[in-house]
């Protein structure tokens, strides 16, 4: 069944999130929650927003978190399968300042349910992770 049968441009969607990843230098483990709207300004592709908290925990270096502030493009290739890119900043709460953040992903969306997987990029912080993404969202 086609997701947009009920869309239509200048839909606003709002999402909440829970994120687990795999970082890829000298951390164990990342994990985090977001928000994120979302602006339809057309059938296929929509405006972004996201903002949030992730962890990344260690045995060994001190863990650092941060608050990501971000914009960018979504575009579904299918009904529900679609990739994004968000470009923004990590506000960290570790004392290590601010970083340049950007993550491409890709992902499958139904009315409620949001699944994607993203690289995201923390450059100042020396590290990024593989992340999964599991969100439910509703249209404003």
């Amino acid at each position: 069944m086609s997701n947009y049968g009920q869309k239509k441009v200048g839909d606003i969607r709002l999402g909440y999130g829970f994120n687990g990843g795999i970082p890829i230098k000298d951390y164990v483990f990342a994990a985090g929650i977001d928000g994120r709207i979302q602006y339809d300004i057309t059938l296929k592709s929509s405006l972004i927003g996201t903002t949030g908290y992730t962890h990344y925990f260690s045995s060994t270096v001190s863990d650092i978190a941060y608050i990501p502030a971000k914009a960018g493009f979504k575009s579904h290739i299918g009904d529900q399968i679609y990739i994004l890119g968000e470009l923004g900043a990590a506000f960290s709460t570790t004392g290590e300042g601010v970083s340049f953040l950007w993550n491409p992903g890709v992902g499958v969306a139904t009315k409620h349910i949001d699944i994607s997987l993203r690289y995201e990029n923390v450059g100042h912080f020396n590290s990024g992770q593989l992340a999964l993404r599991l969100a439910y969202g509703y249209k404003l």
